[in-house]
C-alpha cells in the first residue's frame, strides 16, 4: 500500500470518528442507555430482522441473475441460486467496513471468477444492478421532497411514490430503446472509420444481448422497488427492537437520501455520513433529532450483526453443499 493509499485510509478511520462524535453530540445520546437497549433486544426481534435481511439478499441477488443471464456468453457457466446468495451476502457484509459499490462489486467478481467473464459479471453487472436502485430511490426522493415542500403527512408521500414508480417503469422502457439506438449508431459510426476493435466488440454482444431490453428494465425497477420496501421494513424492525417509536413514512421518505449519502464514498461503510444524513433527513419529517440520532447507532449495530450473521450461514451452507456433493462424487467413483 502506498503512503497516499495509507493516509486516506487513516483520515478515512478519523473523519468517521469524528462525524459519530459530532452525532453522539449534537443527537445528546447517552451511550450507556444505547448499550443497554441493544442488551436487552430480544430474540424474537433479531430473528425478524435476519428473515428480512435474507429477502433482501434475495432481491438483490435475483437482480444480480437477472442482468448476469444476459451479459454471459455461452462459454461461460451459470452459477448456482445458493452461490449467488452466498456472494451476494458476503457483499453485504463487506459493506460494513467498506464501500457498499466496492464490497458487493469485489465479492461477486471473485466468486465469478472460475465460472468465466468475472469482471464483466460481477463488477459491471453489480454496477448495472446499483444503478437501478438508484433510479428508484432518486424517484423516491422526489416524492420525499414533494412532502417537505407541501408539509404534508405520509399519505402524500405514499401517493407520491406510487405515482413517480409508475412514472418509472414508464420512462425505463423507452430510456433502454435510446441506449441500444445510440450504442447502435457508435457502432456503425466506429465501423464507417474502420475502429474495428474491443469498442465495437463490446458494442455488438450489448446490441445483441437482452441486457438492454425494456423488459429486463422494468423488472429491475420494480425489484429495486420491492428492496426499497424490505430496507424500510429492517429500519423500522431495528426501531422497535430497542424500544424506539419513528413513523413508518418518516423512515420511508428518510432513507432515499441515505442511499445517496453511502454512495459517497467518504469513510467505511459509510459509518458516520450514513447515521448524521438518517438523523437530519428523519428530523426534517418530524422525528425528534435526538430519537433519530439514537436509532442510528443501535441500527449500524443490529444491521452488521445481521448482515454477519446471513453471511457466515450462507457461506457455510455453500460450503457444506460442496463437500457433500463433492464427497457424494468420490464415493461413486470409488464403486
Amino acid at each position: 500500500m502506498t503512503r497516499q493509499r495509507s493516509f486516506l485510509l487513516v483520515a478515512s478511520f478519523a473523519l468517521s470518528v469524528v462525524l459519530i462524535a459530532i452525532l453522539i453530540k449534537v443527537g445528546r445520546i447517552d451511550l450507556r442507555v444505547t448499550l443497554q437497549q441493544l442488551e436487552s433486544v430480544r430474540w424474537i426481534s433479531f430473528v425478524k430482522l435476519l428473515l428480512l435481511n435474507v429477502a433482501l439478499v434475495a432481491i438483490s441477488t435475483e437482480k444480480w441473475r437477472s442482468i448476469d443471464a444476459a451479459l454471459r456468453r455461452s462459454s461461460d457457466t451459470a452459477q448456482s441460486r445458493s452461490t449467488s446468495f452466498a456472494l451476494t451476502s458476503v457483499g453485504l457484509a463487506l459493506g460494513t467496513v467498506l464501500p457498499v459499490q466496492i464490497a458487493m462489486a469485489t465479492a461477486r467478481t471473485l466468486g465469478t471468477y472460475v465460472h468465466g467473464s468475472a469482471i464483466k459479471r460481477g463488477t459491471a453487472g453489480t454496477l448495472y444492478e446499483q444503478s437501478f436502485d438508484l433510479l428508484t430511490v432518486a424517484f423516491l426522493a422526489i416524492a420525499s421532497g414533494i412532502t417537505w415542500l407541501s408539509k404534508a403527512a405520509g399519505i402524500t408521500w405514499l401517493v407520491s411514490a406510487v405515482l413517480l414508480t409508475l412514472l418509472a417503469l414508464a420512462i425505463v422502457g423507452p430510456a433502454a430503446r435510446l441506449i441500444c439506438w445510440l450504442a447502435a449508431h457508435a457502432a456503425r459510426v466506429a465501423a464507417a472509420e474502420s475502429r474495428v476493435g474491443v469498442l465495437l466488440h463490446d458494442f455488438s454482444e450489448l446490441l445483441h444481448s437482452s441486457l438492454l431490453s425494456a423488459r429486463l428494465a422494468r423488472r429491475l425497477v420494480l425489484l429495486s422497488a420491492a428492496r426499497f420496501v424490505v430496507v424500510v421494513l429492517m429500519s423500522i424492525q431495528t426501531a422497535e427492537a430497542i424500544g424506539l417509536h419513528i413513523a413508518l413514512w418518516h423512515m420511508a421518505a428518510a432513507i432515499p437520501f441515505v442511499v445517496f449519502a453511502s454512495v459517497i464514498a467518504l469513510t467505511p461503510g459509510g459509518l458516520g455520513v450514513n447515521e448524521l444524513t438518517a438523523a437530519a433527513a428523519l428530523s426534517f419529517f418530524g422525528t425528534p433529532l435526538a430519537l433519530g440520532a439514537q436509532w442510528t447507532v443501535a441500527n449500524r449495530i443490529l444491521v452488521t450483526v445481521s448482515y454477519l450473521a446471513t453471511a457466515v450461514c450462507a457461506a457455510t451452507i455453500l460450503l457444506v453443499g460442496k463437500m457433500t456433493a463433492s464427497s457424494s462424487r468420490n464415493a461413486v467413483a470409488d464403486h
